[in-house]
């Protein structure tokens, strides 16, 4: 089960109670009054076993012809009405009147039972009121002030209800059976599309009990109970209640107060179609912001899968990888390049031609030491000088060294120069760039053959 809240159920108990306690007549002994000076009434009513609170309102305190006196026995006319706040109910008093009932009080609540026993004031056979009537029936006196009362109501209210008027007696002899024939007159009447009247307002305005006995007559009560056509009872003032009200399906508290109840106020129409256009348009703005937000995403997703999109990253992609791979491949270059002029000074500086020209150098060098050192020799001997042995001997011996080593560098020189190696009739085999072995050529293959001074593009057109 689910929960609800306390001010959920006190609503609940308050629409239970009000439904069906909306009329009571209770009779009690009168304790604790309170004249407040907001101008109503509040005092408890108790028998001898239980009590309950009861109030009046400024409004109809007015209308009361006495006071209320501690221990006094009196009729309450009323509805019971919950606080909601508090949980609280009491009797909301609509009229006072002393205890002690006449003939026709008594006549009433005799035929007020009969008529409750034989399920005339049943809540389940009343009929709904409709909403909107297009057609209202009006069972009363033409002459009546009560008439004028509510078409100057129902002209304020609502303005797309017929009227039709049902002029009948309402007090006096014969008043009963003329409501009662009229009653079923307006039940009956059809009009040419077929329909009837949408509801009926049967009633007077205020006057003594006698005046409005009329409507406590059993024969109005059976007419009003076997209607078809939701009925109105609008008899009298507020304190006045009568067989027609209970038995028919909406007591209203006076004529004016009955189109208040049958008619929509238009002002309140007009206010709920301008909430309903204002919620509508809410609505319709927020479903369409909605609906834009998701289609929107719809074309995020659209595009970010559409065949250009995966192009447009592809082409990324493939310009990202080329700048890679310049980069990376000038890297290489310039490595090979670092690496080749590396190799090429190391070759330059250790190939033979070098050495021998450096070997060269050094015999110039060792041949000016040589004949600057046969100078002083010469200018020893014709000055007569002793000249060491051991440097004659060194000398020569370097110089015969040098001229040793002079000797061996040409002779390496000549055996690493290709041209000294290459033989007549002999060449390599070039394809692609690269020396292959003869066996590897097959037919219609393009080859060069090339030595140090030549290089002979050729085809293969027969191998055995």
């Amino acid at each position: 089960m689910k929960p609800i809240s306390v001010t959920q159920l006190n609503n609940q108990i308050k629409s239970i109670l009000e439904s069906h306690f909306e009329i009571v007549l209770v009779e009690g002994e009168v304790s604790k009054v309170v004249y407040h000076s907001s101008g109503h009434l509040y005092f408890t009513l108790k028998d001898d076993k239980s009590s309950i609170n009861c109030a009046m309102w400024r409004s109809n305190l007015a209308k009361m012809k006495f006071r209320l006196k501690e221990g006094e026995k009196v009729l309450v006319y009323g509805a019971v009405n919950l606080y909601v706040p508090r949980g609280e109910y009491k009797i909301i008093a609509q009229s006072i009147e002393p205890s002690g009932i006449g003939a026709l009080q008594l006549a009433f609540e005799q035929l007020k039972e009969e008529l409750k026993n034989l399920g005339y004031f049943d809540e389940s056979k009343k009929k709904p009121l409709p909403k909107f009537p297009k057609r209202i029936a009006i069972v009363t006196s033409s002459t009546a002030a009560a008439l004028q009362d509510m078409l100057r109501i129902a002209k304020k209210r609502w303005l797309l209800s017929e009227f039709y008027l049902f002029n009948t007696l309402v007090q006096g002899e014969g008043a009963a059976e003329d409501i009662a024939r009229n009653i079923k007159r307006a039940d009956e009447y059809v009009f040419e599309d077929g329909r009837g009247f949408d509801l009926i307002i049967i009633g007077r305005g205020g006057g003594s009990k006698e005046d409005l006995w009329a409507f406590n007559e059993r024969v109005v009560a059976d007419a009003v109970y076997q209607a078809k056509t939701p009925i109105i009872s609008a008899v009298g003032h507020e304190i006045d209640y009568l067989i027609s009200d209970f038995v028919a399906d909406k007591r209203a508290a006076t004529p004016s107060n009955a189109m208040e109840i049958a008619l929509p106020d238009k002002n309140e129409i007009l206010m709920m179609i301008d909430e309903m256009i204002n919620s509508f348009s809410y609505k319709t703005s927020h479903i369409i912001q909605k609906k834009e937000k998701l289609l929107h995403h719809l074309i995020e997703i659209f595009e970010a899968n559409s065949l250009n999109k995966k192009l447009d990253m592809k082409l990324n992609e493939i310009n990202v990888l080329k700048e890679r791979f310049r980069y990376s491949f000038k890297s290489v270059l310039d490595d090979k390049n670092l690496t080749l002029e590396s190799l090429k000074s190391s070759f330059i500086s250790s190939s033979p031609k070098n050495r021998l020209l450096k070997t060269e150098e050094e015999i110039k060098l060792l041949k000016k030491s040589f004949g600057n050192l046969m100078v002083e020799i010469i200018r020893v001997k014709e000055n007569s000088l002793p000249l060491k042995e051991d440097f004659n001997s060194r000398a020569l011996n370097i110089i015969f060294v040098k001229q040793k080593s002079l000797n061996s560098l040409k002779e390496a020189y000549k055996l690493a120069n290709p041209k000294n190696k290459e033989k007549i009739g002999f060449a390599e085999i070039v394809k692609n760039n690269k020396r292959i072995p003869l066996e590897n050529l097959q037919i219609n293959d393009e080859f060069n053959l090339q030595n140090t001074s030549t290089i002979i593009t050729a085809k293969v057109l027969d191998k055995k």
